[in-house]
């Protein structure tokens, strides 16, 4: 399983504050030489960092990259594994002979940082010149978190989608015949699933508040299409509707299921979210909002129940989106200084878009494929539940937290607020948007 992928949203939110310096004081090194002489045969060897750490994980690149030197015998990888992005990027800020020609991210929120502080390299021109359509290519979500205001800075390297994991054996028991497709059904299926123990609960159909596993306000936004921005570039969280049915719909949920308190006291005694004392996987809820990496964990761990996937429900109003969900991942690129550019694009193609490599990788490493050609390949390891994740991959309707410049710190602010609403310390829900905007907005001007 690839645990790394699964550090994703909570490395968005911390490397925020450790790439701050980036959008702001960093304007990169000149752009390398295109001409390394890789293309007219001359033996080359380009740097390639990575944060993948797991034993499954670094054989799988390795093996790629050896696919890769087969194909291309004058170019050598030299690859560094479990790099953290401050560690790259002041690397790449550095330059010199000691700073990567390639780097992954996990956090896709660095995006806005990565293209507009002019560290890594603008793509489009590469994939024009070898007639690659982006569009054609990726899927319309992972395209959408790898590039920023039209800098095609990354690519997409294998994703995560996010949708619903149910308790076969507990909707039996409930009488309950299928998987819930709009919020309506989902509320009054996650009332009837919820046992009470006392004061607590023998089995909770679903754990909603924000501080559980997986149910961010960004997550759940995924299921609303929110925008967070308007077309002029400002934060439109206070006047998208999406974004006060969200923050509503969570609130009352949390109370038909017990209440704020009664909920985190339950919430306060889950097991580690990655082992398999995951509050889903030990039975204590009904059902979770989860990735597709969970599919493996539950195949290795074996829970004493039947369980399923689905997408995750929609709004009753928005019923025929239902299939979509949220989406995250990895992201190459390569380093804007690098001298070897020829050479890193010839990897960071091959690696992207070699729908064997591709496939090989997600197959490896349970993540969902980043390419339309790798998600409909027939090599592709799918069964029922995983199947689920590539088929909301291929949504259209699914959706990503866009880039910004100054990474994720938009996420933090309505996070931020999304504690204080269902804890109800904040009643008044418009005066609350009003302000988290005006927050957003002053902290992006602050980092132009």
């Amino acid at each position: 399983m690839a645990r790394n992928s699964l550090r994703r949203a909570s490395a968005a939110l911390v490397s925020t504050t450790c790439l701050a310096v980036l959008a702001t004081a960093c304007t990169g090194t000149d752009s390398g030489s295109a001409d390394d002489g890789s293309a007219a045969g001359k033996d080359v060897t380009v740097t390639f960092w990575h944060g993948w750490s797991q034993e499954n994980e670094v054989k799988a690149i390795n093996d790629n990259i050896a696919a890769f030197e087969k194909k291309h015998p004058n170019i050598h990888v030299k690859v560094v594994g479990n790099i953290a992005d401050d560690k790259s990027e002041q690397a790449l800020r550095a330059g010199g002979s000691d700073a990567p020609d390639v780097v992954s991210s996990f956090t896709t929120d660095n995006v806005g940082k990565f293209c507009s502080s002019n560290v890594w390299t603008d793509l489009a021109p590469m994939l024009k010149k070898d007639g690659i359509d982006p569009a054609a290519t990726f899927p319309a979500a992972m395209l959408k978190y790898s590039q920023f205001k039209g800098n095609q800075c990354a690519l997409p390297l294998l994703g995560d989608a996010y949708g619903l994991y149910y308790n076969k054996t507990a909707f039996a028991a409930a009488g309950i015949t299928a998987p819930p497709k709009t919020f309506s059904e989902f509320e009054a299926a996650a009332v009837k699933l919820t046992l009470a123990d006392g004061d607590s609960f023998k089995q909770l159909g679903f754990m909603p508040n924000y501080h559980g596993y997986e149910t961010s306000i960004a997550h759940y936004l995924g299921q609303f299409g929110s925008t967070y921005f308007g077309a002029d570039g400002k934060s439109n969280v206070a006047t998208d509707p999406t974004v006060t049915a969200a923050l509503t719909w969570q609130k009352a949920l949390v109370e038909k299921l017990g209440g704020f308190e009664k909920l985190e006291k339950f919430r306060t005694g889950f097991g580690d979210e990655f082992s398999a004392k995951n509050p889903f996987t030990a039975g204590q809820v009904a059902m979770a909002l989860d990735g597709e990496w969970r599919t493996a964990s539950l195949a290795e761990d074996k829970p004493d129940f039947e369980w399923a996937t689905a997408p995750f429900p929609v709004p009753d109003d928005q019923a025929a989106s239902y299939g979509r969900g949220y989406q995250t991942g990895t992201i190459i690129g390569i380093a804007k200084g690098s001298r070897k550019q020829t050479a890193a694009w010839e990897l960071v193609k091959f690696l992207t878009t070699d729908t064997d490599a591709v496939v090989s990788f997600a197959n490896a490493i349970h993540n969902v494929p980043s390419t339309l050609a790798a998600l409909d390949s027939p090599k592709l390891d799918t069964d029922a539940a995983f199947r689920t994740f590539v088929d909301i991959a291929k949504n259209p309707n699914s959706s990503t937290t866009p880039a910004s410049v100054n990474g994720g710190a938009y996420q933090v602010s309505l996070q931020n607020l999304s504690y204080e609403v269902e804890a109800g310390r904040q009643s008044d829900l418009k005066a609350g948007l009003a302000a988290t905007a005006k927050e957003i907005d002053d902290a992006i001007d602050q980092a132009k």
